[in-house]
């Protein structure tokens, strides 16, 4: 099973995501400044493939629930769903198998 720190991203990491992209783009300005822009395409290919990996992980993982999160989220599911279940045997009732009195 994978290490916990792996599956949550956490704020070390997103400060050097952001660290990344600012550096990015400053390299990006620095080669347009020089007029190498272009001339550069691999080595930017390389930057933005790294880029782009980075923030794939970072959206993936920022979604992640620990452990912890998960268990409370199932147990707050299992203390609504009686009253979840009440509300949908009320919604499969067939209505012209009702009484006239209803």
């Amino acid at each position: 099973m994978s290490d916990e720190k792996d599956q949550v991203y956490g704020p070390e990491r997103a400060q050097r995501l952001v660290a990344m992209l600012r550096a990015l783009a400053e390299r990006i300005q620095a080669l347009d400044r020089t007029g190498q822009l272009l001339d550069r395409v691999p080595e930017l290919q390389k930057l933005l493939g790294n880029a782009r990996s980075e923030l794939f992980h970072y959206e993936v993982r920022v979604t992640y629930d620990t452990p912890e999160i998960a268990e409370s989220r199932r147990i707050v599911e299992d203390a609504e769903r009686p009253a979840r279940d009440a509300a949908e045997e009320d919604e499969d009732e067939e209505p012209w198998r009702r009484s006239r009195d209803e």
